[in-house]
């Protein structure tokens, strides 16, 4: 039953408002470290609306925004957590992806799936129980964060630095009626070749890097990773070779295409399980590569884990999430979610494909701070796909269900 407080907080729900500023957001690109501009924007609106703002500066001139609402006190707090890092834009879309249209249940637009959906639903949550004047005991935190395609840099320096909540949602885009506890971890390296430069006239005398990578990735894609399966991610662990850059020294000059070329790059990317280690990945990793070297005297190689920064790939490793199913966090959000709906979510957690993902809860987790994922979908469900979206019905129902949570936790006993 919705208590009478709650339904003053529901009834703040605007829509309009709402898509506003989801569209505002998407019109500001913010791919990964640049991100600072969306930030300033959201620090400049909560600010106004009244929110204890600060914007951290994570690396130099890298900022993203934390605000707070103030509790009366006496309660224990909250924290919604979404990145403002967007993916790349793919070629392909049939819209402009900086000019968001809605369709339907549909709001088009770049990196409004992943997440600025999510984003906007938690600011809209919180809004609604400022603007209903109803009164937390606690505070509720929103951090817009950056990096978190990079492994997490953003929520990283939050847990260093705080402040840090009680507990937390994460509105990643897996879908309105899925509450995921559970997602992989992801580690991503860079591996070398190394070769020998010669001129063309001469080029019996080099080592081809490029070449030798052809020898490596084969080998890589096909590693047998130590592990335990697990049925509920049946899918893991996985590994793909996502990039590949060759040439003439470190900094790979593609000026010299007539000089056999002495360094080759590859960023690899696992998905591992619970209970296996970064440092196990590797030595599987080192283990195919060095039978490739024991073939061949000319097969040199490094393993860079995390690749330098010059990459903007993961520089932080996410460890795998897997929140215990009697967390106060869990047992609220579903109550709310059945309080809303009426009804049972479709899945409870570990949810493939997006169970495959990672994303800032491990960081959180680590950090002491039980949390959850659950937050608006939309497609296509690669973001690297042409005409990203979410569903409007999805952003309505995720911010309410956080709002209901908010007046939950934010009451409870410190």
């Amino acid at each position: 039953m919705i208590s009478a407080d709650t339904q003053k907080v529901l009834d703040q729900f605007d829509r309009d408002e709402m898509l506003d500023l989801a569209k505002t957001l998407v019109r500001i690109p913010s791919f990964k470290t640049e991100e600072t501009e969306v930030a300033r924007y959201i620090a400049g609106v909560l600010e106004g609306w009244g929110y204890e703002v600060q914007l951290q500066e994570v690396q130099p001139g890298r900022f993203q925004t934390i605000a707070i609402m103030r509790g009366t006190g006496g309660g224990k707090s909250l924290m919604f957590n979404g990145h403002i890092d967007i993916d790349p834009i793919a070629l392909g879309w049939n819209r402009d992806p900086w000019n968001p249209v809605v369709e339907g249940d549909r709001l088009y637009g770049g990196g409004i799936r992943n997440m600025k959906s999510g984003v906007t639903s938690m600011i809209h949550a919180a809004e609604m129980i400022r603007r209903s004047g109803v009164k937390l005991q606690g505070d509720l935190e929103i951090a817009c964060v950056v990096g978190e395609l990079q492994g997490g840099v953003g929520t990283t320096y939050l847990c260093e630095n705080g402040p840090l909540t009680d507990m937390a949602v994460v509105p990643e885009p897996f879908g309105a009626d899925n509450i995921l506890t559970v997602h992989a971890g992801v580690v991503e390296m860079a591996v070398h070749t190394l070769g020998r430069a010669r001129h063309i006239s001469r080029q019996e005398e080099g080592i081809d890097a490029i070449d030798k990578m052809c020898k490596a990735i084969p080998a890589i894609k096909a590693v047998k990773f130590r592990h335990t399966p697990r049925p509920d991610l049946p899918a893991l662990p996985r590994i793909n070779v996502g990039s590949i850059i060759g040439g003439m020294g470190r900094e790979y000059d593609l000026k010299g295409p007539n000089f056999v070329p002495d360094f080759c790059t590859i960023i690899v990317d696992v998905r591992f399980l619970p209970g296996m280690t970064t440092q196990s990945v590797k030595e599987d990793i080192e283990a195919v590569l060095d039978n490739i070297k024991g073939e061949d005297e000319d097969f040199k190689y490094e393993i860079e884990m995390p690749p330098d920064a010059k990459h903007k790939v993961f520089t932080v490793v996410m460890e795998p999430f897997d929140l215990p199913r009697d967390e106060y966090i869990l047992e609220t959000v579903l109550r709310q979610y059945r309080t809303l709906t009426g009804r049972e979510p479709d899945n409870i957690g570990a949810v493939p494909p997006g169970s495959y993902s990672g994303d800032d809860t491990c960081h959180l987790w680590k950090a002491g701070i039980p949390c959850l994922l659950y937050g608006p979908g939309g497609g296509p469900e690669s973001a690297q796909v042409p005409d990203e979206y979410t569903r409007i019905s999805d952003m309505e129902q995720v911010a309410k269900v956080l709002a209901m949570t908010a007046m939950d936790v934010c009451n409870l006993p410190k």
